[in-house]
Formats: C-alpha cells, structure tokens, sequence
C-alpha cells in the first residue's frame, strides 16, 4: 500500500510541475519515487521519508542550477531590467548630495544617481547602469570612457 502512496505523491508533483512549468515540485518527485521504489523493496517509513527527504535535497542543490541555466537561457529581460549592464550618456551632473542627475538612454531621460555619495560624474561622460531603484538608475563612471 505505501507505494501507491508515494506514486500518488510522485503524480500530484509531477501535475503541479506541469501546470507550473517552473521547475518547482520536479526535484520532490524525484525524492517521491525513490522512496517508492524503497518502500516496494521493504524498507521502513521513517527510510522512506529519509530517502524521500535527502534525494530531494540533493536533487535541488546539485541539478537546479545547471537546469536553470538551461531553461532559462533564452529569457529576455524586458522594459527597465533590459537597462542594466548598458551605457547611457549623462545630460546633468550626477551629484548624490545635491540631488542631481539625468542620464539618457534609448531617447529616454531617466533620474540617474551613484552608488557612493562622495563619487559625481559630469555632463557628458558615459556611464554603465548598474542597478535600477524604483524610477532611478544606480550608474558608475565607464572604464572605458
């Protein structure tokens, strides 16, 4: 009887992880069969929710980051998170303290300010965009600039 409970398990997860699509329930299932196949074998409950529990765990520490990789490596980042890692040109000097700063970027001017306060960047310099805080660009003088 309690391997049919585990292929129960097994079947729930592997539905949720079909509606879901997000690799979220899959490592569980993985940890539901093997305790089902231990429980098939003759091994005690508290071994198969042990083996339920560490093959789980294993399964998501090891294989998850390799699969996210994988599967999400086509994901195109949209609207403001496409911004991040880009150049914009500075129109108004960047001075935390005074609370200055514009930058430009795709023909849109966005508040821009730095990450350290003591740091002001120029007009015209060309900045990368490191980070966006609500309706802010964070921004560092470019290297190459």
């Amino acid at each position: 009887m309690q391997p049919l409970i585990w292929l129960g398990i097994l079947a729930v997860l592997l539905v949720i992880e079909a509606i879901t699509a997000g690799l979220t329930t899959i490592w569980f299932a993985g940890g539901a069969l093997i305790a089902a196949i231990a429980s098939y074998v003759g091994a005690g409950v508290m071994a198969q929710i042990l083996l339920f529990l560490c093959i789980s765990l294993v399964l998501l520490i090891f294989t998850r980051p390799v699969a996210m990789k994988y599967f999400n490596k086509e994901t195109i980042q949209t609207n403001a998170n496409s911004l991040i890692g880009k150049k914009a040109v500075v129109i108004q000097d960047i001075d935390n303290l005074a609370q200055t700063g514009q930058v430009r970027i795709n023909d849109i001017e966005w508040t821009a300010r730095t990450a350290d306060d003591s740091q002001k960047i120029g007009k015209g310099a060309v900045v990368l965009i490191e980070e966006i805080r609500g309706v802010k660009l964070i921004v560092k003088q470019n290297k190459e600039d």
